[in-house]
């Protein structure tokens, strides 16, 4: 049962449609990429981002002092196409993933620990704790749990279809998948059993885990983003996706949820990053981050969003090269 109010439905159609609300600009902006992102993350405590830059391959940026700490390509003299990337819960350790290559690092030192030849090809990675095992999700139609210490595969999950996102619990237990076959599964990593399988109409293309695995978020390409309890399967609300007046649907590129499970932050492809309040999925604020070049058409993606280390603060980074800072 949708738990969205009248009113919540109206303002979202109202935001998402037509775009009546003024945008919130970002209060400080760096350049980290000159010709643009791939992929990017950030840490849970906000003090680190790991960019995918085009043109330079990986490297870890700490937010506050602005620094370019280490480039971390896969191969020596060679910038690496870094299609995903992700921390562990405690920002220690880390991983950037090409389509066949998956490296750990340690944030620290920036020295390479781990490197493994995929067991097929990437197209999503996450880290769980204390760098023990990646979640992958492959284009052969599944997610696999990868002994990232020691190689090989621990647990299969299957698909019909690519799957192009996948999620993992602080805690290491809890698996969220998504698939271009148009279902978001969560799982129990523990024994490799499907607890829950929940339907879109079109192709899976983001799903987003709470940190205790206790709220999922699923996406799917111009249809509708679900947010629901990986406790019952009950899907909790519904952020409507579809075209409507609009030429085509809209999507969403990042999210993350807060430490509490009370907002959930999500990036789109047209620059917007929007801040919702969970319990009843109505638009709290959003921002709009400028582009490259004012006068030309090309846009920026939202590639990572994650909140800041104080209240009501916000990061987001984008596309055409920049790490925001966002505030209410």
């Amino acid at each position: 049962m949708l738990r969205t109010t009248q009113w919540g439905v109206s303002l979202i159609a109202c935001l998402l449609l037509t775009g009546c609300n003024d945008y919130l600009a970002p209060t400080d902006s760096l350049e980290v990429a000159v010709k643009g992102i791939h992929a990017g993350a950030f840490s849970s405590q906000a003090d680190y981002a790991i960019v995918g830059s085009i043109h330079h391959g990986g490297s870890l940026w700490q937010i506050d002092s602005k620094e370019r700490l280490y480039n971390w390509n896969h191969k020596a003299d060679e910038a690496t196409t870094i299609i995903s990337a992700d921390f562990s819960p405690d920002g220690k350790l880390a991983i950037t993933a090409d389509p066949y290559t998956l490296v750990m690092w340690e944030t620290t030192s920036g020295e390479a620990t781990r490197y493994w030849t995929a067991p097929g090809e990437i197209l999503d990675a996450k880290l769980g704790p204390n760098g023990r095992l990646a979640l992958l999700g492959l284009s052969d139609h599944s997610a696999v749990l990868f002994d990232i210490q020691k190689g090989g595969i621990k647990r299969t999950l299957p698909h019909g279809n690519r799957v192009r996102s996948v999620d993992i619990s602080e805690n290491g237990r809890w698996a969220l998948t998504g698939s271009e076959d148009y279902h978001a599964r969560f799982w129990d990593l523990s024994n490799g059993k499907q607890l829950f399988d929940i339907k879109h109409d079109d192709d899976v293309q983001l799903v987003t885990l709470s940190n205790d695995g206790s709220h999922a978020l699923s996406v799917s390409k111009y249809d509708a983003a679900l947010v629901w309890d990986t406790k019952t399967g009950e899907v909790l609300g519904k952020i409507p996706l579809r075209a409507e007046r609009l030429k085509r649907g809209l999507q969403f590129t990042s999210a993350a949820f807060s430490a509490n499970n009370e907002y959930l932050l999500t990036g789109r492809p047209d620059q917007i990053v929007q801040l919702w309040r969970v319990e009843t999925l109505t638009l709290v604020n959003q921002w709009e981050v400028p582009k490259r070049d004012a006068w030309k058409p090309t846009g920026a993606s939202i590639v990572a969003v994650g909140f800041g280390q104080q209240e009501w603060t916000y990061l987001a980074m984008s596309s055409n090269g920049f790490i925001h800072h966002l505030k209410l």
